[in-house]
């Protein structure tokens, strides 16, 4: 008797299904002139590749990867970002599969799926910057991180990807284990920034 209730116990939990649930899912947090929340999930690859494999990797990918610091493209929801000489993010918002799209590619490259690693948030509004600015310590003005921009660098106590999406909205991309350390600093400087 005993075994036949720990078989059928058994049998329940394998028929579950696991559903995985979106860190700060609906998380958000408002002050006067800025806004912070969670963006939706999106597929990321993290890809490195030499010179020579950039130009297939950006036709199989369908955007151009950007060459120079700082700088990024976007073309039909997908993103990619300069984060050094032969390294890339790609962020895909549209459902796509960018990590399918550079097995086509005929170039030598590494491309790594982190889309269950990495955690958006957006931060938006007229003190956006300034409450990004509280934590993070690059020059954020319009003249030196214009609208495009992205970079790695730190928040706090954190290793983010920044990108400038408009003259007054950002992308905060963090490691999904940092993301409640990196939402909750981004919701007191939004407070601080409003004060």
């Amino acid at each position: 008797m005993a075994k036949a209730g720990v078989k059928a116990a058994v049998t329940a939990v394998s028929q579950s299904t696991a559903e995985r649930r979106p860190a700060l899912a609906g998380r958000e947090a408002s002050a006067t002139d800025v806004k912070v929340a969670a963006l939706p999930p999106a597929e990321r690859i993290s890809l490195r590749a030499p010179e020579e494999s950039v130009a297939s990797l950006s036709r199989a990918l369908g955007v151009t990867l950007p060459k120079s610091p700082k700088t990024s493209a976007t073309k039909n929801g997908r993103t990619a970002l300069w984060l050094g000489p032969d390294e890339w993010l790609v962020i895909d918002e549209a459902g796509a599969d960018p990590l399918g799209d550079c097995a086509k590619a005929k170039g030598l490259h590494s491309a790594v799926g982190i889309s269950h690693r990495n955690v958006a948030i957006s931060v938006t509004g007229p003190a956006a910057e300034a409450c990004i600015s509280a934590g993070c310590p690059q020059d954020l003005s319009l003249a030196a991180f214009p609208v495009g921009a992205c970079s790695r660098t730190v928040l706090g106590k954190v290793e983010i990807v920044l990108l400038r999406t408009a003259e007054d909205a950002f992308r905060v991309e963090c490691w999904r284990s940092f993301s409640d350390y990196v939402f909750t600093f981004l919701t007191e400087a939004a407070r601080d920034a409003a004060a």
